[in-house]
């Protein structure tokens, strides 16, 4: 591993924190990373709860003024772990500054602030500082591989799509308020919080761009129980509600870039699902099926083996010829949810340190956008289908 330091600061923490956290402290332990990553800087509100994520999850200071830390010459990374509606204005500030950027998804809460955060990752990339958006389950090894597999035509030609996740953490009513139940905050529920993710690796896995949807938003309980915290009391119970301002389930199909048909479904009130992200693609010579709660396998249809044969196999995805598997343990002993951070980690240090554009890119969160909010058009207005709008093709002021 390389002696010079990546110096990263991550502006946030909560559960999202702690799973950067992890990929930070594993990846260059595991992997000859061509950069050494430094935690130097952990940013939060409260100075108390800050100082405390930073000791246990193993960051040298906290902050409370993010501002303040994008001033500072040793920092290399400004790593965006808040909820969405400060994404814009933080990573814009930090591509500004002249540090490279990690940011959680969705982008944004909207378009319009995509596309800024868009252009400015575009001006930042012409002076060599770079950014990325955190669809980390691209890099879940099973994910990777079927992605691999269907761009080497392993199951012939695309033919059909079909997307969930699902999970049941809101189906209790009586689940108190949280900032993703908030829209000022969240930007869109169950669509722009999991439906992110089906969108993002439905797109990744085919290599296919959804060009129009046709969708349904429902929201299922109107009202919670506010935290005790929110209205000044102490403990933990409240008798005040608070009204909820986003989606609990989102439906929609999808038609993609040569006409392939697609399906997908984001719901917090699935009973019994508690992180079901499932992908499967149909082909003209076979399939492939990806289950987030079976993450070390891969379900692989080959339509022309022997018709008394033929059958998903289940491929457990271990062997150190599957991606990322190589750096971690002997065949068949299984990796879990937190390996995909350190996999994020790995690759974008390696794409700064080569001086090349990371993947997702900010366009490519930005594209993601504008699937949400044709998604959310398109239920508003009752219409069959909406149009994505693409990304500009010229370049960029």
């Amino acid at each position: 591993m390389s002696t010079s330091p990546l110096r990263v600061a991550m502006v946030g923490h909560g559960f999202m924190g702690a799973a950067h956290s992890q990929g930070w402290r594993t990846a260059p332990r595991f992997f000859d990373l061509p950069l050494r990553p430094e935690m130097r800087v952990l940013v939060g509100r409260d100075s108390t709860a800050a100082r405390a994520a930073a000791e246990r999850w193993g960051w040298a200071e906290s902050a409370t003024d993010w501002r303040a830390v994008l001033e500072r010459d040793d920092i290399d990374v400004i790593d965006i772990v808040t909820p969405g509606d400060s994404h814009a204005e933080i990573a814009i500030a930090a591509l500004d500054a002249g540090k490279h950027v990690l940011c959680e998804k969705p982008l944004a809460n909207t378009v319009e602030q995509a596309v800024s955060m868009a252009d400015a990752a575009a001006r930042a990339a012409r002076r060599g500082v770079f950014a990325m958006v955190g669809f980390t389950y691209r890099r879940v090894p099973a994910a990777t591989l079927a992605r691999d597999l269907i761009a080497a035509g392993r199951i012939g030609e695309v033919r059909q799509v079909r997307a969930s996740y699902l999970q049941d953490w809101l189906a209790d009513a009586e689940s108190p308020m949280t900032w993703r139940l908030d829209s000022a905050r969240a930007g869109s529920g169950a669509l722009g919080d999991i439906g992110a993710h089906a969108i993002d690796l439905a797109q990744f896995i085919t290599g296919l761009r959804v060009a129009s949807v046709s969708g349904t938003l429902q929201t299922l309980v109107g009202e919670r129980p506010l935290l005790a915290e929110s209205v000044g009391l102490s403990g933990t119970a409240s008798s005040e509600r608070g009204r909820v301002t986003v989606d609990d389930v989102a439906l929609f199909t999808a038609r993609f870039g040569g006409g392939v048909l697609g399906s997908f479904e984001a719901s917090r009130f699935a009973s019994g699902r508690k992180n079901a992200l499932r992908v499967e693609v149909s082909g003209s010579t076979g399939a492939i099926a990806f289950d987030l709660e079976d993450l070390n396998a891969l379900h692989v249809f080959d339509a022309t083996a022997p018709i008394e044969t033929q059958g998903f196999t289940r491929v457990l995805v271990t062997e150190p010829q599957h991606p990322y598997v190589a750096a971690w343990w002997p065949a068949g002993h299984l990796l879990g949810y937190e390996h995909g951070f350190s996999h994020q980690a790995k690759d974008f240090v390696e794409a700064i340190a080569a001086g090349e554009q990371p993947t997702p890119s900010f366009d490519d969160g930005l594209q993601v956008q504008r699937v949400l909010e044709s998604v959310g058009a398109s239920a508003r207005s009752g219409s069959s289908w909406t149009d994505v709008e693409p990304n500009e093709k010229e370049e960029r002021p």
